[in-house]
């Protein structure tokens, strides 16, 4: 009878203070979300990339994305996890979305003059046009397209009022082919916008605004660049050369005219993906 009165006791014992542990555990509250106020005084926000801009290289984490445990609020019928960080940040999005549709310059995008026809797959496109018998074809996509300069001066606190700050721009790489009717083979130039070439000041000689990175002959229809084929590089190449081989692209439509409009529809590209991206996420985190 006292062995059982003791066995008891020890049971009861461990049941408190699993209970304890247990309350312990617990999370007390989660940590408040604020909406940066800078989503209304720049043209251009991206808070969200800006919360990010230091990268993984830095180690440094947002807020946004903390990893603190947070108390679930009542589910939905997705099965899906919803929280008050989410409520959140569900509604920093919807903010964010209004602001980023506000600055955005038309919901159609322009046209590239010089009679190209255009196709789009994703964040890819793919102008086409023919040229006496000739087919040219140049190949974009808009991710990773936005040049670093607004961050680095963001990072060297250099603010801005909203209506001097310059506006984001796309310029993204591009490959332009071009099949004759007879060779196997097409001729590819890999090309690109350099940083210290997109613009000039006034009075300055007008200069290419992209240069040809690399040369090369491949199999026609190939999308894969094949590493076989003598691929030539420009960085150490005869200007006379290359001077005739970027006249080359100009006489099929490809010149300072058709690099500017390229980066004007390359920009309204990534804005409107940007957007849409933004409309995703917030789907996703509100489970719509």
């Amino acid at each position: 009878m006292l062995k059982s009165v003791v066995r008891a006791v020890g049971a009861a014992v461990r049941i408190s203070s699993a209970s304890t542990s247990t309350a312990r555990a617990l999370p007390l509250g989660c940590p408040a979300l604020r909406t940066p106020s800078s989503a209304t005084t720049r043209p251009f926000t991206r808070s969200l990339w800006m919360l990010n801009s230091n990268g993984a290289s830095s180690g440094y984490r947002p807020k946004l994305f903390s990893s603190k445990v947070l108390s679930p609020s009542v589910s939905c019928g997705c099965g899906g996890l919803h929280t008050e960080g989410d409520k959140a940040f569900g509604d920093f999005l919807s903010d964010e979305i209004k602001e980023e549709k506000k600055i955005q310059k038309g919901k159609t995008l322009p046209k590239v003059s010089g009679g190209w026809e255009m196709e789009m797959n994703g964040t890819e496109a793919k102008l086409t046009r023919n040229v006496s018998g000739e087919k040219v074809t140049v190949t974009f996509n808009v991710n990773n397209s936005i040049p670093p300069n607004f961050e680095e001066e963001m990072e060297q606190g250099q603010q801005k009022p909203a209506e001097e700050e310059p506006e984001i721009v796309s310029t993204p790489n591009f490959v332009v082919e071009v099949t004759k009717q007879a060779a196997k083979h097409s001729l590819v130039f890999d090309c690109h916008f350099p940083e210290d070439e997109v613009s000039h000041g006034e009075g300055e000689e007008e200069s290419d605004i992209f240069a040809i990175r690399e040369v090369s002959f491949q199999p026609e229809g190939d999308t894969d660049w094949k590493e076989t084929s003598y691929t030539l590089n420009t960085d150490s190449l005869d200007w006379a050369l290359y001077d005739h081989l970027m006249d080359f692209l100009a006489d099929r439509g490809v010149d300072n005219t058709f690099a500017d409009e390229l980066m004007e529809l390359s920009t309204a590209m990534e804005h409107q993906e940007y957007i849409k991206f933004l409309e995703d996420l917030q789907g996703f985190v509100k489970c719509n």
